[in-house]
């Protein structure tokens, strides 16, 4: 059915060309002209087309449209997104931007460097109070930890028997004074009988050696009598020294030892204002000081009273104000310190002998001194360094020689750097040496506190 259709269509579609040519003929034929009776031969029927064209054909048309989209495509990315990735990539090349940092220049003080040292305070006199006779003891007179003054009466020991010994030993000096006045008088009567020849020479001879012997025998018992008196003396023991008593270490009706063997300890005694502050110093240190003495620069401590000055173990600053009077003649072959001592005023006696504290040497004259924050200095092994920045923002290590730590954090540094330098004092930890960095204006802060000089 459908093929019989297509063939109809064909049939009325070939019949209206003919009608359309001949027409078209008529119209060029010129007026007065008529058609010839022959017949017009047909033009060759082309072979039928199909309608649709083959898949193959259909596929070839879909390639090559594919193939122009992604060229328009290609080009379109080349001319608008090529730029930007080439941007990117220089970014990528060129690296990160420089990291900031905080710098500064360092602060410039007139002060005097110091050298810290631990020590322990000792009084100035301690006294072991003994018993020197042996007795009972009869009574304590003060109260434990009091302040005593010298010459105060700390303890009693039964005194009588020492009262016995001292009478005995007047009646035996009675006794030898006595003797002593009869061989004088014979002595005296035998010389003037030898005068007149009645008495012998040996008799005046005798006479006079019973003198010495009486006299011999007196000053024996004097010295008893002494004695007894010493040992009397001795039962009321009394304080040496002003200061702080302690603990009573015998109670009243204890039996105490003293002349002979191993003496009864009865208590202490230590002063307390002045008092001392004992501390070690090593060998490296004393060098150090023993050159800046050859440069002038510190007085020596042997010919001067150098003053120091101290705190104690909870306190920031240096109240404390002393002079160092004493160093040992020889280092300690065990430990390669040598000993010295500082003497402190102690007028209220807040400072206690067996206390820790600190005390501070001075190591330089007043002179302009480099400062920076502590937390500046690097460590690298066994250099200390600081990072500046230079004029094109490129991180420069620079080796420096530190002083002793001032006030508020801030370190002392001998040598490396200069006043102008530009010091990293915040963002170490994005810096690196050689490299670039951003840096942003910062400022070290003088101490709050007084400055070392004017302590």
């Amino acid at each position: 059915m459908q093929q019989r259709n297509r063939s109809a269509k064909r049939s009325d579609a070939d019949r209206s060309s003919d009608a359309e040519a001949s027409e078209s003929t008529a119209d060029v034929l010129e007026p007065g002209e008529t058609k010839s009776e022959a017949p017009v031969p047909k033009p060759a029927e082309a072979p039928a087309q199909p309608k649709n064209p083959p898949a193959s054909q259909r596929g070839g048309r879909i390639l090559l449209i594919t193939l122009a989209v992604l060229a328009l495509a290609a080009v379109g990315y080349r001319y608008m997104v090529a730029p930007q990735g080439s941007e990117e990539a220089a970014s990528q090349a060129a690296g990160p931007p420089a990291p900031p940092v905080t710098v500064a220049k360092p602060l410039v003080e007139t002060l005097r460097e110091w050298r810290d040292f631990t020590g322990q305070f000792e009084a100035q006199e301690s006294v072991e109070i003994r018993a020197r006779v042996s007795g009972y003891l009869e009574s304590v007179n003060f109260t434990d930890g009091q302040l005593v003054k010298k010459g105060d009466l700390l303890f009693v020991i039964e005194p009588r028997p020492f009262e016995i010994a001292l009478d005995s030993a007047k009646a035996q000096l009675d006794q030898a004074e006595a003797q002593l006045q009869l061989a004088k008088v014979q002595l005296e009567r035998t010389a003037q009988l030898r005068k007149n020849d009645y008495a012998s020479q040996q008799t005046y001879d005798e006479r006079a050696a019973e003198v010495k012997s009486a006299t011999a025998s007196r000053d024996g018992a004097l010295a008893a009598v002494h004695q007894a008196e010493l040992n009397l003396d001795y039962t009321r023991v009394l304080a040496p020294v002003s200061g702080r008593v302690g603990r009573h270490e015998v109670s009243i009706g204890n039996l105490v030892m003293g002349s002979t063997g191993e003496t009864t300890l009865l208590t202490t005694i230590v002063s307390l204002d002045p008092i001392w502050l004992m501390f070690n110093v090593s060998e490296g240190d004393g060098m150090t000081y023993k050159r800046l003495i050859q440069k002038g620069e510190v007085e020596s401590v042997r010919d001067n009273l150098v003053k120091v000055e101290g705190q104690l173990m909870d306190e920031k600053g240096w109240p404390l104000k002393g002079q160092i009077d004493f160093v040992d003649n020889q280092y300690d072959r065990s430990s390669g310190t040598i000993r010295v001592r500082a003497a402190f005023p102690n007028p209220d006696l807040f400072i206690t002998p067996g206390q820790f504290g600190r005390v501070r040497v001075p190591m330089s004259q007043e002179k302009p001194t480099i400062l920076v924050p502590d937390a500046a200095v690097v460590t690298d092994q066994s250099v200390k360094l600081l990072f500046a920045v230079s004029e094109d923002g490129t991180v420069v290590p620079k080796p420096v020689e530190l002083g002793e730590l001032a006030d508020d954090g801030l370190r002392i540094i001998r040598s490396g750097i200069t006043k102008d330098d530009e010091i990293i004092i915040n963002g170490l930890l994005r810096a690196r040496p050689g490299q670039k960095v951003t840096p942003e204006q910062g400022e070290i802060k003088p101490p709050a506190a007084t400055p070392l000089s004017q302590k």
